[in-house]
């Protein structure tokens, strides 16, 4: 999504209801690496998002807006991969490497949920759903990658459990530039307001911290 936008304005986040900040995928753990590069290219900008990301989390945190953290994982002997690897994907994310731990940075608290996963969706096979609905949530906003992979499946899904999906887009990445703007173009004909920028949320949280 291109933006010419100055001033950030909390009404163009289109929340309704409660929210719940979901961290997808954003691994890499002491070194802040790609959890394993499985044979995927990845586009640039991680150091650039990461900023974004970080004071998205402190500021939902400061607003009461729970944040949910999303890891995929696989164990070493690939039993759990299922079909991840017909297509361009080598293994990636296996359990005990240090790149498949979430991003130090990160730092989840003890009262947030750290949801592990065995398929690009974040709902599919796990307690997403039931985390969501003990929050209440009606919008969740998506942070993370890959945007054509987990991100885009995520909101897909999301979208199929009636959820206002928000995917901030300067705070998300792709396999590529071009896959990511596919990818958020897939979303947007999902939902006409899905796509947004960090900005904007930042805007609305720190405007639900004041109320």
């Amino acid at each position: 999504m291109t933006s010419t936008q100055t001033t950030p304005d909390p009404a163009r986040t289109h929340v309704v209801g409660a929210a719940v900040l979901v961290v997808v995928d954003i691994q890499g753990g002491s070194g802040q690496t790609p959890p394993g590069d499985g044979g995927i290219p990845v586009m640039g900008g991680r150091e650039q998002r990461a900023p974004r990301v970080r004071k998205l989390i402190d500021l939902a945190r400061s607003a009461g807006v729970p944040v949910v953290f999303i890891q995929e994982v696989h164990k070493p002997s690939l039993v759990d991969i299922g079909r991840e690897l017909d297509g361009a994907e080598g293994p990636h994310c296996i359990e005990g490497e240090d790149g498949t731990e979430l991003a130090s940075w990160l730092d989840p608290r003890p009262e947030e949920f750290v949801i592990r996963k065995r398929r690009y969706s974040a709902f599919f096979g796990t307690e997403l759903e039931i985390v969501l609905k003990s929050y209440r949530a009606e919008t969740l906003l998506l942070v993370g990658g890959l945007t054509d992979v987990c991100i885009h499946y995520t909101a897909v899904d999301a979208h199929q459990h009636d959820y206002r999906v928000r995917v901030i887009t300067d705070c998300v990445g792709g396999s590529s530039e071009r896959a990511h703007a596919y990818a958020l173009e897939a979303i947007e004909y999902l939902q006409r307001d899905a796509l947004v920028v960090a900005d904007d949320v930042a805007a609305w949280l720190t405007e639900q911290a004041g109320s």
